[in-house]
């Protein structure tokens, strides 16, 4: 069983997503979130909510199919950012001049899957 989420549009550059979504590549789905609630950084907590997002849905989609699923045998298998569209604004500078200011979005990818157990039959 395979679950998805998505979080598009995230007001987090992608460089500084990616540092979290390293924290938890490859843990237990509930390893993963207790990392995640206790991280530092500002792009932990979408991250948090992705990774939340992606295991209620793995459930949901158990209960639609009547298969059973514990929710302590699921991992991330898969997690990454992509760049979203940038925002581009500008700040008045010295002698009438303008900078750009580049606001990056992030588009932020979790996926879960069941981990097998050696001894289950299926």
């Amino acid at each position: 069983m395979e679950a998805k989420a998505k979080a598009r549009f995230v007001r987090v550059t992608p460089q500084k997503a990616r540092r979290v979504v390293d924290l938890i590549r490859g843990k237990q789905a509930a390893e993963a979130v207790a990392v995640l609630k206790f991280a530092p950084q500002a792009a932990a907590e979408p991250v948090l909510k992705t990774v939340q997002s992606a295991v209620a849905n793995a459930v949901e989609g158990a209960k639609r199919n009547s298969e059973r699923l514990d929710e302590a045998d699921l991992f991330i298998s898969e997690v990454f950012v992509d760049e979203g569209p940038t925002l581009k604004r500008f700040r008045p500078r010295a002698q009438g001049r303008a900078s750009q200011i580049l606001k990056r979005t992030s588009h932020i990818t979790v996926v879960v899957a069941e981990r097998e157990t050696k001894g289950r039959a299926r």
